[in-house]
């Protein structure tokens, strides 16, 4: 007979997620034209997902698939978070590569590989240290607030439309930032700004370079060859126009005027460029048009919005255009050839051309943000890799975001492939359903983030946003003998509160918080920007509220053991993650930017470093005798090593139940075991093809320690022999598919405590001996939970992960278990969830979210 549990819903947690407010993919670097060399299509690969928020935070998302694997239902997940200077938002993102003169161009950039930069409607530009999280460095536009940000196809510029209604170039050549050029100011702010399609230097300047250089001759004209130029790009201001302008002269050569309303100025929101030249513009009176860049006149107008349209995104082989604003509606536009025609070779030369041709609403808010995997280059089909011919065809997937802060995935083939000769072959990476096009594919949406931590003995709920953190209390059920059949006749059920708010704090910081821990007493409480981590003891009064008092000397203590980056910048005590001990008399912090554990005893008069561990520091291919996979590094061509990291972030941590082992896990996908008996080292775990975004031991048995990856598969190890037990090596065969296809991943494993024997006679429920009790856990992600066995004697049947990449892409169809496993969907969405004790759980939600602007009609779209 099972335990009965109670549940605390708890809705009274006031954290609400910040608006999306920009989205970017990396580009994909332009084909080499060097020699004949046939080149594979980096396709069936995806980009990170850059995310920028109103707050000023940028995340970072990466694909949750295993390498050679196709399809991922979890799709693209937070790997890692950018905190913002406070206070500060983001309006504009831009992935550029870093080398592009040598960077392979069959190949999907990394991370390592990028530099991204981003604007938040001040005169600064910023550039991120991505694998520090961290800004790099900044530069003033020089003509007021930044209004749009666009990098060239090559990656060798980044224009800047400014207030004072001149373009700006920055030069991005040899990973510099410095200003290049100003064009011609004009009496409009630049609000949107795209660049036209590069083309290939002409071979005159190949031949006079030729007959200038002399014996260099052929090497230079090589390397012209592989160079690509731009001539022209195109604005959108404030002034009912846009305008071409000229990169050679930076003045500009063509204006073109659109429609006003009621006199006043029309706002050119965002613009767009095809590579046969076909300009594509949307303004505030929410109309999409199409002009045509040699004479400059218009060639359609769409009138597919109700209000202005802020966002524009191009399909990946330019025959898609997606629109989308203030009204929420998502809108398609296709381009239809003629009969002598195929797609491929696009022309704006004739009317109606282009259509309408659908429009789905999957936002409840304005959209702020379209982006589509892979990204569009405007060059010409000539010059485009042809993708093999009886390869697999991965549908586009098109990502939106707005003030509903949510981000939504959709399929967006266009309906023109479907007939096509590569339909047989045409999957659908999120596994949704079968259908792929725009209008027919179901949509799916990422997870929220939260960062909250619970005391289970205190019985304490933290919550942490930008600035600041929120503490309640959950008060305890009402013992058994005062409940007759359910009902508690001491306290009227609609006035009796459940909760208390114990205290709420306002910090001083640098950046947004990042890290955040409670102990498990309520004694100790951490919480950290990017580079000052502030701990508190927290103090109860005699009204039962906390009164926090700040250690003071805990940053002095962690600038003796941390060493500084620089002699330029001071040291960073900042933490990426803590975590006490079940006793709360250690405290386990990972510095920010140094990637240190620190072990800090608090049984003492004033906290104490027992020791600092380095082992995260060393970037490797071989760590503690064991070789790392997934650290990208390439060789150019004179033999020198470019890309890797140079960076590591640790990002989760985990100490066993009897205070003993410590695991560690950073983004090179490693794990390291620590001691915290002898405050040593102990063992390197084999590395995993992901970075775990879960680590937990098991209470019973602590030595076995349960990583699970985002997408869904769980690892075991034995931490203790440092090798996976011969029981967990075919656990996730044994794992039901409803799990692993679960759309979100997991989150958090909770265990229920073992109860008492007082706890016992007090519910009247005999429990089981802990020896012949069922090995359960409660798997949570933001939409589900369920119970799940841990069953070492295979109970759970099913094809192991091997065998299904073999076998090919999962239809839809085949995903149900032979075994059904029950998820609860009852509690949406899940911020955090842990049990306070023997039959209690809590459970914290998001409830508080901002009403629709949209009311839904019979028969309105």
């Amino acid at each position: 007979m099972s335990r009965p549990v109670a549940v605390h819903r708890c809705r009274f947690v006031d954290y609400s997620p910040s608006p999306i407010t920009a989205l970017a993919f990396p580009p994909l670097p332009l084909p080499s034209l060097k020699g004949k060399k046939r080149e594979r299509d980096p396709k069936d690969r995806f980009g990170t997902l850059g995310v920028g928020h109103a707050n000023g935070n940028i995340d970072l998302l990466e694909w949750t698939a295993e390498e050679g694997e196709i399809q991922a239902s979890q799709a693209w997940q937070v790997r890692k978070t950018l905190p913002g200077p406070c206070p500060s938002k983001v309006d504009s993102l831009a992935f550029t590569l870093r080398y592009p003169d040598i960077f392979p161009s069959d190949t999907v950039p990394s991370c390592s590989d990028l530099r991204l930069f981003s604007s938040g409607g001040g005169s600064e530009l910023l550039e991120w240290d991505i694998s520090r999280s961290c800004v790099r460095r900044t530069i003033s536009s020089q003509g007021g607030a930044i209004w749009s940000i666009a990098a060239n196809p090559a990656s060798t510029l980044l224009a800047l439309g400014c207030e004072d209604g001149s373009v700006r170039l920055l030069s991005l050549v040899a990973d510099t930032l410095q200003h290049h050029r100003r064009f011609d100011r004009i009496k409009s702010r630049i609000l949107s700004i795209a660049w036209g399609p590069p083309t290939p230097r002409p071979p005159k300047q190949r031949t006079a370079k030729k007959t200038d250089n002399g014996t260099d001759s052929d090497e230079d004209s090589d390397d012209d060859e592989d160079e690509w130029t731009d001539t022209w790009l195109v604005t959108g201001g404030s002034d009912s126009s846009l305008r071409k302008w000229n990169v050679a002269t930076g003045r500009s050569t063509d204006r073109m005027g659109t429609d006003k309303m009621k006199g006043e100025r029309t706002l050119v929101w965002t613009v767009g460029v095809l590579a046969d030249g076909t300009i594509v513009s949307g303004d505030s009176l929410g109309t999409v048009k199409f002009w045509d860049s040699l004479t400059c006149t218009q060639s359609c107008s769409f009138p597919a919005h109700g209000a202005d349209v802020l966002c524009l995104a191009i399909g990946p082989e330019g025959t898609s255009v997606f629109s989308s604003g203030v009204d929420q509606k998502i809108v398609q536009f296709s381009y239809v050839p003629t009969a002598s025609e195929t797609p491929s070779s696009a022309s704006s030369s004739a009317q109606a051309r282009w259509i309408q041709s659908g429009s789905r609403r999957v936002h409840s808010h304005d959209v702020r943000c379209l982006a589509v995997w892979p990204p569009y280059t405007p060059i010409l089909s000539s010059y485009k890799r042809k993708p093999s011919a009886n390869g697999t065809y991965i549908a586009p997937v098109l990502a939106s975001g707005g003030l509903d802060m949510s981000i939504a995935l959709t399929p967006a083939l266009p309906a023109s492939m479907t007939s096509s000769s590569v339909a047989p072959r045409i999957v659908n990476p999120l596994t949704t359903r079968v259908s792929t096009t725009f209008e027919d594919s179901y949509y799916r949406r990422i997870a929220y983030t939260a960062s909250m931590c619970i005391s289970r003995r205190a019985r304490l709920v933290a919550s942490m946003h930008e600035t600041g953190v929120n503490i309640w209390r959950v008060l305890g059920i009402p013992d058994s003998d005062v409940i007759v059949d359910g009902i508690d006749p001491s306290t009227d059920p609609e006035t009796r509160t459940a909760w208390e708010k114990v205290l709420e704090m306002d910090l001083n910081v640098r950046t947004n918080l990042i890290a955040s821990a409670l102990s498990d007493d309520g004694r100790w409480f951490v919480v950290s920007d990017l580079y000052e981590a502030k701990l508190f003891e927290l103090i109860s009064n005699p009204a039962g509220h906390l009164k926090p008092r700040r250690v003071r000397t805990f940053t002095s203590i962690l600038e003796n053991r941390i060493p500084a980056q620089s002699s330029q910048n001071p040291v960073s005590t900042g933490g990426s993650s803590f975590t006490f001990t079940p006793d709360s008399s250690k405290l386990i912090m990972a510095s920010a930017i140094t990637s240190l554990i620190l072990v800090i005893d608090l049984s003492s008069e004033a906290p104490t470093v027992l020791r600092t561990f380095n082992q995260h520091c060393n970037a490797g291919s071989i760590t503690s005798g064991r070789v790392v996979r997934g650290i990208n590094k390439w060789t150019s061509e004179d033999g020198q090593l470019v890309g890797g990291t140079d960076h590591i972030t640790i990002m989760k941590m985990a100490v066993s139940p009897d205070g003993q082992w410590l695991a560690t896990s950073d983004d090179l996908c490693r794990i390291f075991i620590f001691n915290l008996d002898s405050i040593q080292h102990h063992t390197t775990l084999p590395s995993l093809p992901l970075p775990p975004s879960v680590l937990v031991f098991l209470p019973d048995n602590p030595q076995i320690l349960l990583a699970v990856l985002p997408n869904n598969t769980i690892h075991i190890f034995h931490v203790e022999h440092g090798e996976v037990p011969s029981w967990g090596r075919e656990f996730n065969s044994r794992l039901p598919k409803q799990f692993l296809s679960a759309p979100d991943p997991v989150i958090g494993v909770a265990f229920e405590p073992l109860p008492s024997p007082s706890d016992d006679e007090m519910t009247g429920i005999t429990s089981h001996a802990a020896s012949t009790r069922p090995k359960e856990a409660i798997f949570w992600g933001s939409s589900w939970l369920c119970k799940l066995e841990l069953d070492w004697e295979g109970k759970y049947t099913g094809q192991s992960r091997k065998r299904r990449r073999q076998a090919g892409p999962v239809a839809v169809g085949e995903m149900a278990s032979e075994r059904k496993l029950r998820m609860v969907t009852n509690y949406r969405p899940i911020l955090a969830l842990d049990f306070f004790g023997p039959g209690e759980l809590d459970v914290d939600v998001l409830s508080k979210l901002p009403p629709a602007f949209f009311k839904p009609k019979y028969g309105q779209t």
